[in-house]
């Protein structure tokens, strides 16, 4: 019965290193898997749905404060 846990243990330990190889034994780092710091997503102009998002609200944003940007108030019918 020992003999066979061991057998196992060895197997599964082989098989995490073989697994893990790149990680351990190479110096090429770990691929960037975020949408937002991914040079190839970027290459393709794909970005994180938050940063769109938040580009897209202040977009809508401005369009609507532009309607006010030449608003006048007069001051003379206030002080009355």
């Amino acid at each position: 019965m020992f003999a066979t846990l061991m057998l196992t243990l060895a197997i599964v330990g082989i098989a995490l290193i073989g697994l893990a190889f790149n990680l351990i034994f190479r110096k090429k780092p770990f691929p960037e898997t975020h949408v937002g710091h991914n040079k190839e997503m970027k290459k393709r102009g794909i970005m994180c749905v938050k940063a769109m998002d938040a580009l897209e609200q202040k977009k809508a944003w401005e369009k609507e404060n532009s309607k006010f940007a030449n608003l006048k108030i007069d001051n003379a019918s206030i002080n009355q």
